[in-house]
């Protein structure tokens, strides 16, 4: 019997996170820093907006788009606090999460063979979704010492006749890092000038710490009608389990996103679409105490992993830091599987996102006292390894 499978699909491996994960659910007292998902549940404003919706019996599709109260929210969010205007009626789309407003952008926009400049360490999803989409990704390594931030240098001298699009990701996963405003405005007069559409994923907007202010990419000049904006709720929110998030883009764009989310999906949940605006509308408060709890947790496990002797640059977004390991003189992945057996700690090598080794990825996703534990574990892990 011949093959049934995909080639396109067979050639992707599967997630290096998971690998991970199913080991850690064969082992007892794992302090896992690997998971990229918040500690926290759900904040009780937005749990109660969602039952009210369950209770009231909405319990049925909504518009294939979402409810109109949840679009004009996103809009009204997105103007708020970027300045960026989309017309709720027509340029805003409910999803089920942003993974898959991430596989309507790539799959409405590109042809076969189209390139997509995909810069990396990135979410494990995005080359992969190029590939399922019929394109092909160009991986743009990043490096530390630009801060892993994008160069617009580096984006034009892969561009060919192909190139379609750019897909970036910032706050970033896995490293967090963020764009500063004159390397996006670079980004952008490099798009302008080879005609490319630009997806941005920006589901860590509101997770910034210090000084910085996140800047959306389809807020610059010229920008909003050649951008898709990807956003949600699962990690500023809590939210993660709900399974809620949006693409936001111009409205002939976003007809085609509309189309293949009608014959994919039908509509997002009803009452996770509730929870949403119950988020936007009462959240607030929540946001800004998740994020300085997480702005605490953050200088705990930065400084504890320089003083170990794996300097890791600060990460202004998210809720990762990504260490150089090459004190250990070992492998990410060696270095992974290494402490998870010796230490009970779990975190993810960077080649999971595409990075060239030497990196780990480290969630700080989890309680302030688990983070110390799991550093006092890596101290014991260095003194043999470092």
């Amino acid at each position: 019997m011949r093959s049934f499978v995909s080639r396109r699909v067979a050639a992707v491996p599967p997630s290096g996170i998971r690998r991970f994960f199913d080991i850690v659910a064969t082992m007892d007292d794992v302090i896992s820093l690997g998971i990229g998902e918040p500690d926290f549940v759900t904040p009780p404003p937005i749990l109660q907006a969602g039952l009210r919706s369950i209770e009231g019996g909405d319990t049925h599709y909504t518009s294939n788009s979402g409810t109109i109260e949840l679009r004009t929210a996103v809009a009204d969010h997105l103007q708020r606090r970027y300045g960026v205007a989309y017309d709720a009626r027509s340029e805003v789309l409910i999803t089920v999460g942003v993974s898959e407003a991430l596989y309507l952008a790539l799959t409405a926009v590109l042809d076969p063979g189209d390139e997509v400049i995909v810069p990396t360490p990135c979410f494990v999803a995005y080359q992969p979704e190029v590939i399922f989409a019929g394109g092909a990704p160009v991986p743009l390594p990043t490096r530390v010492e630009d801060a892993f931030q994008v160069r617009a240098e580096a984006v034009e001298a892969l561009i060919t006749p192909r190139t379609k699009a750019l897909l970036i990701g910032y706050p970033n996963n896995p490293t967090g890092a963020v764009m500063s405003r004159d390397n996006l405005l670079a980004l952008a007069q490099v798009a302008e000038r080879h005609d490319l559409l630009v997806v941005s994923d920006e589901i860590y907007d509101r997770l910034v710490y210090g000084d910085h202010q996140h800047v959306c990419f389809a807020a610059l000049p010229g920008m909003l009608g050649r951008t898709i904006t990807l956003g949600g709720f699962s990690k500023d929110y809590a939210m993660t389990g709900w399974r809620i998030g949006y693409a936001a883009a111009p409205a002939a764009i976003l007809a085609e996103l509309r189309k293949v989310h009608q014959y994919t999906i039908m509509s997002a949940p009803t009452m996770a679409q509730a929870a949403a605006l119950g988020a936007l509308q009462q959240g607030e408060e929540h946001v800004q105490a998740m994020v300085s709890e997480y702005d605490r947790r953050r200088r705990l496990i930065v400084n504890g992993l320089n003083e170990l002797g794996l300097p890791t640059f600060e990460p202004l977004g998210a809720f990762y830091a990504f260490p150089s390991i090459a004190a250990s003189r070992l492998s990410d992945e060696a270095f992974a599987e290494a402490l998870l057996q010796e230490e009970r700690v779990a975190v993810i090598p960077g080649n999971a996102f595409g990075a060239d080794g030497g990196f780990v990825r480290c969630s700080y996703a989890t309680a302030y006292e688990k983070i110390e534990m799991a550093l006092e574990r890596l101290r014991r892990f260095m003194q043999r390894h470092g």
